[in-house]
């Protein structure tokens, strides 16, 4: 696919973990690693918005050596640091709701649910537009990520919380290049200076974006990063 231009410069880069940094089998891409670690030590900010818990998405922020604010929960909760933590969602809608879809659906949880500040997720073991239709009316917004299916409050969303991510660094979505590869990214990648997505993510994704890969996942994103002039 040919490469747009970007709406506006590119001042500020997002970018999904599951499937953008690593493979599908989420394993870490290294090449994406070391990339984004450049794109940072340029002084671009490089956020990573994600549908993973906090401490999960915390530890590789670290590794990573990243400074930016972190999405986690699936724009639930934006980490700025550990005295700064604004949640944009409570767990309860995501809770009612799971008592509806247990007496319909053979559902379960994920295994990091435990630690979950404000939503319920799903293994995708269940249809996602099932769960749709059966919360209908309860104030639940159901994401689908491929790895996971996620019960939040409609208020939540990686977009809004990019949103208040990015506000402190002076920035807007629409500076951004953003990275992502389900259907919880479509409104980031609809909204950003550059969409990016990848062969092998969901079909809302791939529609969003400006631009899908050639390469798979995490050498994809390196593969938009130098296309785009923000690493070597």
């Amino acid at each position: 696919m040919d490469s747009p231009l970007p709406r506006r410069p590119i001042r500020g880069v997002i970018v999904d973990v599951d499937g953008t940094l690593t493979t599908t089998g989420r394993r870490l891409n290294f090449d994406a690693a070391r990339a984004v670690m450049e794109v940072e030590a340029r002084g671009i900010p490089v956020l990573m918005a994600t549908g993973n818990v906090l401490p999960i998405s915390l530890a590789l922020h670290r590794f990573l050596g990243l400074k930016s604010p972190i999405i986690a929960e699936n724009g639930g909760l934006v980490y700025f640091n550990e005295k700064k933590v604004v949640h944009l969602g409570h767990r309860e809608p995501g809770l009612r709701a799971l008592e509806v879809l247990e007496r319909h659906l053979h559902v379960q949880r994920l295994f990091t649910d435990r630690w979950r500040e404000t939503e319920v997720s799903l293994e995708p073991t269940v249809d996602a537009e099932e769960v749709r239709k059966l919360v209908e009316g309860m104030g639940v917004r159901v994401e689908n990520t491929g790895f996971a299916i996620h019960l939040m409050e409609p208020t939540a969303g990686k977009l809004p919380a990019a949103r208040v991510a990015l506000e402190p660094l002076g920035l807007t979505v629409e500076d951004c290049l953003v990275a992502g590869d389900g259907e919880n990214d479509v409104e980031l990648l609809q909204a950003a200076a550059v969409g990016v997505s990848f062969p092998e993510a969901m079909a809302p994704a791939k529609a969003a974006a400006g631009y899908v890969t050639r390469s798979s996942n995490g050498g994809g994103l390196v593969e938009a990063l130098r296309r785009f002039g923000l690493v070597v």
